[in-house]
């Protein structure tokens, strides 16, 4: 599934949890706010199989006979995120061993997916239930599982398979293991594979790094294996998606450490996600593009699905008026096909009952409800031009799953585990890899730079189509990425790197030639030596970074510049200012920059803003920064859409760097243009969408 005919509106439905028969009085009420698609299914498998083979399609049924007759979309979700009593009952080996302990059965997410008992169940009823749906006119795309991830598991079935993965990396040559690995240090050294040990306390980072990469690697398998099973019976008119969450920080934040999304997207029709973040006073949209670049780039640029996101969500999140609506478009700016809300109503017992959906307990129309309609009528109304929005962006920044399990296990404070290094999210108060990713992903974001994101095996012809590449805390990195970044440079490519890059392989060995390993000569640069920020170590900036003024954070390389590299920034303190913290080399016909210290976000703006006009990269919207956030990209009819997003409480007025017709403006057609240079405004909290005539993008 690439290109869809509307915008995906609706929520995740649940006849199974309704306190009593509303559905009719819900489908009108869908209806009424122009709610085109629910999902329903996902999390409901001890009710669809109350016992063991017995199968129960009564709220399903209720629901697709509802939805048909409506004329309302559902996706149907495989149930299998959520495990039912009396297969753990029956198999208590499907609960998964953590590094937190053996976990219980109530919370969902607590089985081990490569568990051959628990595959049996979930074969069973997926087969069950989408061989029972998949005729039915309503159902127009299939969600395998949900969130899905490795869940920390320690159980002896996925040890086993990793040692028969790393038997078979290693062609059963343990000398070539120990090696590769480091395993002489602290007696770890491995002489019998039968007596390989358990990885619950390992110290050795490189074997819990493979580790980690092996675990992410089931997940993927995990999917493709419910894909291969649903397209047995998909229609070739219906897709087959995966909801992906981020790192959860209290909302979605980063890369997902439990998960590959770039590896599991293969085994997809189209990706989807969902995003989760603080709204109010704190909405700033960043989660919301940072989730949504990160799942459009799964699929090479293509558009995704917004499985679920918050109506009103969990205390302290209920939108302000208009940030509703705000959010909406900004999911659809960033290229979303949809914007579906968890959930359509707030559910009266058990963990989520105060996370709360489009509708209250009291089931009444609210001012959720009333904003959620207002989107939905101007989307059927505009749909057709935003839909299938494609994206062109020049600047892309290159992410890294081994990178991010490496600083965990190596923090860039400490050099040892952060306090729980296992656990999904960070809450251990130290910089971590997200922090760095994030920290310049904010920059651009603050500065209207749009970005796509690339996987560490990405292709160097890909690399080309980019005026800057960034490798933020790209730790651990393969030989043939260093080739392709060094031929990207070479070729009049710009690249820009961070502290704590191309410093490991892999399998997290530090190399032992000059760092940043294989690209010192393209940096021009000696990184040997590092230490922790000083609070009296200011940053003195020269050449083209004169007046910005800063200090260091976090960490402080103590960069050695080769001759003829330029020196943009230096240390103040006074032990540390014969070493630079930021330099840019040229490297055959162009040109590489090192960022060897983080530092306050307005200082990090200005660096990011010098690299972006040194390497060639002006826009319009860089006027706007800071006040309106401009998202672009071109429709399916080859015209421009520009959003003008305002994360704001205050009416923000300027002279438009754009034209286009007005797409929101109730106005007659002549009322809608925009030419350059007219004053106009976007209100608090709202938004203008402008459609040129045709690309400039």
């Amino acid at each position: 599934m690439t290109q869809q005919d509307d915008i995906l509106f609706g929520a995740a439905y649940y006849d199974e949890y309704m306190p009593y028969d509303r559905l009719d009085q819900d489908v009108a009420m869908l209806k009424a706010a122009h709610m085109n698609t629910v999902r329903i299914a996902e999390s409901t498998w001890s009710t669809l199989e109350p016992r063991p083979g017995e199968f129960d399609f009564t709220h399903i049924d209720r629901v697709l006979d509802a939805m048909e007759r409506a004329g309302i979309n559902v996706i149907v979700g495989t149930p299998t995120y959520a495990v039912p009593s009396w297969l753990t009952a029956r198999h208590p080996e499907i609960l998964v061993r953590q590094h937190a302990g053996l976990r219980r059965y109530g919370p969902r997410q607590v089985m081990d997916i490569v568990n051959e008992d628990f595959r049996k169940a979930a074969e069973r009823v997926i087969r069950a239930l989408i061989g029972h749906v998949c005729q039915r006119g309503a159902v127009i795309g299939y969600q395998i599982d949900n969130e899905t991830k490795y869940y920390d598991a320690l159980n002896d079935d996925i040890q086993q398979a990793f040692v028969r993965h790393l038997r078979d990396r290693f062609d059963d040559d343990l000398d070539a293991l120990n090696a590769a690995f480091g395993l002489d240090y602290w007696s770890n050294r491995i002489d019998d594979w039968e007596c390989f040990p358990d990885l619950s306390e390992t110290i050795n980072g490189s074997l819990a790094g493979a580790f980690d990469r092996f675990r992410r690697s089931c997940v993927a398998e995990y999917l493709a294996w419910q894909a291969s099973i649903v397209r047995e019976y998909a229609r070739e008119d219906q897709f087959v998606t995966q909801n992906h969450d981020l790192e959860w920080r209290g909302y979605s934040y980063g890369v997902q450490p439990w998960a590959d999304h770039f590896a599991n997207a293969e085994a997809l029709d189209c990706t989807s996600v969902d995003i989760y973040h603080p709204t109010e006073s704190r909405l700033t949209g960043k989660e919301i593009a940072f989730g949504g670049d990160l799942t459009r780039s799964t699929k090479n640029g293509r558009n995704y699905l917004v499985m679920e996101t918050q109506a009103q969500g969990q205390p302290g999140w209920m939108p302000f008026p208009g940030q509703l609506r705000l959010q909406a478009y900004s999911h659809l700016a960033s290229g979303s096909n949809s914007v579906m809300y968890w959930h359509w109503h707030s559910i009266h017992n058990s963990f989520e009952t105060l996370w709360k959906g489009v509708l209250s307990h009291d089931f009444e129309p609210n001012p959720v409800y009333r904003e959620a309609a207002v989107f939905g009528g101007e989307i059927e109304r505009i749909g057709g031009h935003l839909v299938n929005l494609s994206k062109r962006n020049r600047v892309a920044i290159i992410v890294s799953n081994d990178s991010l399990s490496a600083l965990n296990r190596f923090t860039i404070e400490t050099g040892f585990p952060k306090p729980a290094p296992y656990e999904e999210g960070d809450s251990s108060g130290l910089v971590a890899y997200n922090d760095v990713l994030r920290w310049l992903y904010d920059a651009l974001f603050e500065l209207n730079v749009e970005v796509d994101i690339l996987p560490p095996d990405v292709e160097s012809e890909r690399l080309s189509s980019y005026g800057l590449v960034i490798a933020p805390a790209l730790y651990c990195v393969s030989e043939r990425l260093i080739a392709s970044l060094k031929e990207y440079v070479g070729q009049g490519g710009h690249l820009l790197s961070t502290f704590k890059s191309f410093f490991a392989n892999e399998d997290v060995t530090v190399w032992c030639d000059r760092q940043p390993h294989g690209l010192a000569e393209v940096f021009g640069i000696r990184v040997g030596e590092f230490t922790i920020h000083s609070d009296d170590a200011a940053l003195s900036f020269e050449g083209s970074l004169s007046g910005l003024e800063g200090a260091p954070s976090t960490i402080m390389e103590l960069v050695e510049p080769a001759q003829g590299t330029q020196v943009l920034a230096r240390y103040g303190h006074p032990a540390w200012r014969g070493y630079a913290a930021v330099t840019r080399n040229a490297y055959r016909d162009g040109w590489a920059q090192w960022v060897a210290t983080m530092t306050d976000a307005e200082t990090t703006r200005g660096i990011m803003r010098e690299a972006l006009t040194a390497a060639g990269i002006a826009q319009e919207s860089d006027a706007l920064a800071g006040t309106i956030t401009v998202r672009r990209g071109v429709n399916a009819l080859g015209r421009t859409i520009t959003y003008l997003l305002n994360y704001s409480p205050n009416e923000v007025a300027f002279a438009s760097p754009y034209e286009g017709v007005d797409l929101l403006s109730d106005e007659d057609a002549s009322a809608q243009a925009v030419r350059v240079g007219d004053r106009i405004s976007v209100a608090p909290w709202g938004v203008r969408i402008l459609e040129s005539m045709e690309s400039d993008v």
